[in-house]
């Protein structure tokens, strides 16, 4: 099973006359439109969920903005995908990323989303700035959010408050591996790491599925999965033959 996942990986890149492959000095990236018109720009970056989930979320905050639209974000360990509306086609690259620029994008990122509250709260909570209990009673942990909730919205205009950067600090060093990811630009930077753009095509290539179907709100049962995958594989091979079909004619 293993042998015939990357083979057929294998086909369908070289079916489209590419000879570079996903690996740690090669990041492909690909372009593909599903049934509703949705665009996912799928990047396969073997470096790991943590370092993928700080690259996604700064190219998805520069890319949302530029586009003035939501982008949606899927990760898994071995890629990411950004996620456009119908009628939206993307221009935005790792390289638009500069390796000092991306703590101060992910801090713009990260600051208003549900993530940052969540872990204000447990490092607030751990700094005796909210409470888990009061006079014997335990304050439930609704409570203890919009508590939180409060005092974000306050020390968010205070410089270096030390709750606020240790909230910060956790998630990028810890939730995230904010280190690597600069690395890995750097790396795009000085030439160590290439990029290859893969046309816009209408299927995904054998290692985007587990990818696009983390994106897909409506897949949530293991047999729904089972069947998309399933889809997407006789999909897959079926462009293999008609790619290879077509370049034999053109011989």
């Amino acid at each position: 099973a293993i042998y015939r996942y990357f083979l057929e990986e294998y086909l369908y890149i070289k079916s489209l006359n590419i000879n570079e492959f996903p690996s740690h000095k090669i990041i492909l990236v690909e372009k593909f439109i599903d049934e509703d018109g949705k665009l996912y720009q799928i990047f396969h970056t073997l470096f790991g969920r943590r370092t993928n989930d700080a690259l996604s979320r700064a190219l998805a905050y520069i890319s949302s903005r530029a586009l003035k639209t939501n982008v949606g974000i899927a990760i898994r360990d071995n890629g990411f995908a950004l996620i456009y509306p119908p009628g939206v086609i993307p221009k935005i690259s790792l390289k638009d990323i500069k390796s000092k620029e991306l703590e101060a994008i992910l801090r713009e990122a990260i600051k208003n989303t549900e993530l940052m509250k969540r872990r204000f709260r447990h490092v607030a909570a751990r700094s005796f700035m909210v409470l888990r209990n009061y006079k014997g009673h335990e304050i439930s942990v609704n409570k203890q959010q919009m508590n939180a909730t409060v005092l974000l919205g306050v020390v968010s205009n205070l410089d270096h408050f030390p709750v606020l950067e240790e909230t910060y600090r956790e998630i990028l060093e810890d939730y995230m591996d904010i280190q690597h990811a600069k690395e890995v630009l750097r790396n795009i930077e000085k030439g160590h790491i290439r990029i290859i753009e893969l046309p816009i095509q209408t299927v995904p290539s054998p290692f985007a599925h587990n990818i696009v179907l983390e994106g897909l709100s409506d897949v949530v049962l293991m047999e729904d999965r089972k069947l998309m995958l399933e889809k997407l594989h006789r999909k897959v091979m079926q462009r293999i033959k008609e790619l290879s079909s077509t370049k034999t004619l053109m011989r």
